[in-house]
């Protein structure tokens, strides 16, 4: 049974903090910073490259806000589980990477 290479990424969490955007509305980190940070984490943890994150919308800068992305090897996927910790002088969100322990059912 071959295990995936992804199986490595499922070793914890990670924290990371990024400056949040918002013009007139609520602050909050867009999908494209969230991926390539949560990626970053990822690939720190486990000492290789990790495989690209996919998030479908921006991350709200608010401590408890959750959003949940996903990353693929290309035969097996996983969702990756974001939430917020922090948000410090009003533009650093920190938040906590965690990747699920099983695949997701894919058909």
């Amino acid at each position: 049974m071959r295990r995936s290479s992804l199986a490595k990424l499922i070793v914890g969490s990670a924290v990371l903090a990024l400056a949040v955007g918002g013009c007139g509305g609520t602050a909050s980190v867009t999908s494209s910073d969230v991926a390539e940070q949560a990626q970053a984490a990822l690939t720190q943890q486990v000492g290789q490259p990790a495989p690209p994150v996919d998030c479908p919308g921006d991350l709200p800068a608010e401590v408890g806000a959750k959003i949940t992305c996903t990353i693929s090897d290309g035969t097996t996927k996983y969702e990756v589980y974001i939430t917020v910790t922090s948000v410090e002088d009003g533009d650093q969100v920190k938040f906590d990477v965690q990747v699920a322990d099983t695949p997701v059912n894919v058909g």
